[in-house]
């Protein structure tokens, strides 16, 4: 059977693979990823978050998105996914250029 696999570890472009019938998402993991840890990647069937024991289905769109960035500390880490910037510190282009200023004076 086919699926659609989408390794945002590698070049992030998506590829139709053959899986045989039956293979579960952790099975599909060790076999992709054999030295990865599930738990350093985010990994999604049809865009929602899975369990290890999901059977893949035909037509299926597997992501597998790690969550640890090489040269991030901890630190960034808790910063990023815990500190929602506060509208007043949002980014916006100046003068149609990439390089943006605060919206504070």
């Amino acid at each position: 059977m086919q699926i659609t696999y989408i390794n945002n570890d590698g070049a992030g472009f998506a590829d139709r693979i053959e899986i045989e019938d039956g293979i579960t998402i952790q099975q599909l993991f060790t076999q992709r990823l054999p030295h990865g840890s599930p738990a350093d990647y985010l990994i999604r069937v049809n865009r929602q978050p899975t369990t290890s024991d999901y059977v893949l289905q035909p037509g299926d769109r597997v992501s597998m998105t790690p969550t640890k960035i090489e040269g991030a500390t901890a630190l960034d880490s808790v910063f990023l996914t815990l500190s929602p910037v506060p509208k007043e510190r949002l980014w916006e282009p100046v003068r149609g250029s990439t390089v943006c200023t605060s919206r504070e004076s």
